[in-house]
């Protein structure tokens, strides 16, 4: 049985599941489908900034446009640190496409003009 605290809604509920996948605690059904996929294939948003050559600007934001798998967070923050905006961009704007082939971009969060 692994405990959680789902993270969908600010209620927090605390849930419990069991290798059947059978959830108890949750107050929505959305609890019970983030405990399944938390204990199944885990994913997370990530937000971080990349470096640029604008003096005005050192730093971008960026994020993924959808979650990625969790196990891929710090292997695609180690691709990130690597990336040096060299143009303008505009908010939505993509700064890396399908980052470490998960068919998922990584995309500005921030303008720089």
């Amino acid at each position: 049985m692994k405990e959680l605290t789902c993270i969908i809604c600010p209620v927090s509920c605390h849930l419990s599941i069991d290798d059947a996948k059978h959830v108890v605690g949750n107050r929505c059904p959305r609890g019970e489908k983030y405990a399944i996929v938390e204990v199944t294939a885990p994913t997370r948003m990530v937000t971080t900034t990349v470096k640029t050559k604008f003096e005005n600007c050192p730093r971008l934001s960026v994020k993924t446009q959808s979650p990625i798998p969790k196990a891929l967070i710090f292997p695609i923050l180690a691709l990130l640190d690597e990336i040096v905006i060299t143009n303008h961009v505009k908010i939505g704007d993509v700064v890396v496409h399908n980052i470490a082939n998960t068919g998922i971009d990584v995309v500005a969060t921030k303008s720089i003009q």
